[in-house]
């Protein structure tokens, strides 16, 4: 149950390989079912070519809009335990990888200690990020534009949706 002094925070989540989307449904239910962490908003899934390196299988991508009252860095860890849970194994950089939790947005903070920053640092170049995000929260703003503004500057061709809207996720 949401209280009224959880914060509202946004996740990017994604993967290329194995069974990606189930391994962002599997993320998500873990999330959702740990102590002061709701989920409240999926966007749908998104097919995206991959960015930084792009010798691998295309991604699918989702964001996220959840409620907490866990600390930032206590999220980050959950994030982090939820990855490994499911088999993510941190080899190569921008590499393939089956399940990728990034936390985009904290409220409106500003955080940037031992590992964690945010807004997360590159999601306002990031279409593949931007794009399910917008979905969700197209009038959230970030650095003085909206998600939907930030958008608007990227290159969003090759991202394609796969899923028309967000319960992909939930299982019966």
């Amino acid at each position: 149950m949401i209280g009224p002094s959880d914060v509202p925070a946004f996740l990017g989540l994604g993967g290329n390989i194995g069974e990606p989307a189930r391994a962002m449904a599997d993320a998500l239910a873990l999330l959702d079912a740990a102590a002061g962490v709701e989920v409240v908003r999926v966007s749908g899934l998104y097919r995206t070519p991959p960015w930084g390196k792009v010798d691998q299988p295309d991604f699918l991508n989702a964001a996220a809009e959840i409620r907490t009252r866990l600390a930032p860095e206590a999220l980050l860890e959950l994030c982090l335990s939820t990855e490994r849970a499911l088999k993510r194994e941190r080899r190569e950089r921008w590499g393939p990888r089956p399940i990728d939790i990034d936390i985009l947005l904290f409220g409106d903070r500003r955080i940037s200690i031992g590992g964690l920053e945010i807004p997360h640092p590159r999601m306002l170049e990031r279409a593949f990020v931007l794009v399910p995000l917008a979905e969700i929260a197209p009038d959230l703003e970030v650095d003085g534009l909206t998600v939907a503004e930030h958008l608007g500057r990227l290159d969003a061709s090759g991202i394609v949706g796969a899923s028309a809207e967000g319960s992909w996720w939930r299982r019966g």
